[in-house]
């Protein structure tokens, strides 16, 4: 982690979806080049969080700064700075993962050698020429954590990153998406005591509202307990 102003500040943050409250009261503070570890349940309101830090989605009450700027007002800004990899890997089927990756790296105006370092750094050299839909889950995931991270992010916002992967592939992009990355995270996981270990705070979520926010090594097991409960 490095000195200076927070990666993240939320405060108070809502969202709504209709009469259901999808998140209320949420508040957290991120040092840059830490990790967040989101916890909680199926629709605790762990992906409308990341959709609202990635501004795909707009908060209904509150303030989010990321990078020091305000989201989704100044969002603009910081967006080329974000590394997203959610539960759809955003390729496109009918290309092939190098025309994917180029894409990419033509709306980053990042240099064409930079595809080549990706797919080198998640083995996926050989198939690259292959269109999407004729790989493995797997495989497609490797991609998906190319995309995030072709334009070298400085926040990667990781909903379930390793799923559909091996423990040889989890490895394998470990550098990338880890803590070796140096990059502010946010994390949820299918497995949260992985997500805890990787944790410098821990913001656990019940029905939308935080049941605890703070340092892992205070979370405990009893309250890993309740939470999934």
């Amino acid at each position: 982690m490095v000195s200076g102003p927070p990666a993240i500040e939320l405060r108070a943050v809502a969202r709504h979806f209709g009469e259901r409250t999808a998140l209320r009261d949420v508040s957290v503070t991120v040092a840059a080049g830490a990790t967040l570890a989101v916890l909680g349940r199926n629709g605790a309101g762990k992906t409308t969080l990341l959709r609202i830090l990635a501004s795909l989605l707009r908060p209904h009450a509150g303030a989010v700064e990321l990078l020091g700027e305000p989201v989704p007002a100044r969002a603009h800004l910081i967006r080329g700075q974000l590394g997203l990899l959610g539960h759809e890997p955003l390729l496109y089927r009918d290309l092939s993962g190098r025309e994917n990756l180029e894409y990419h790296a033509r709306l980053h105006r990042v240099a064409l050698e930079r595809v080549d370092e990706v797919l080198e750094a998640v083995q996926m050299e050989r198939r690259a020429s292959d269109p999407v839909r004729l790989l493995s889950r797997g495989m497609t995931q490797r991609l998906a954590v190319a995309r995030a991270v072709l334009h070298r992010p400085r926040l990667l916002l990781l909903d379930e990153p390793r799923a559909n992967l091996d423990p040889g592939a989890s490895d394998l992009i470990e550098p990338l998406i880890g803590r070796a990355s140096g990059c502010t995270r946010v994390l949820t996981s299918h497995d949260p005591r992985s997500a805890l270990a990787e944790a410098d705070v821990v913001l656990a979520l019940k029905d939308g509202r935080p049941a605890f926010v703070g340092d892992p090594a205070e979370f405990g097991e009893e309250r890993l307990g309740a939470l999934y409960a």
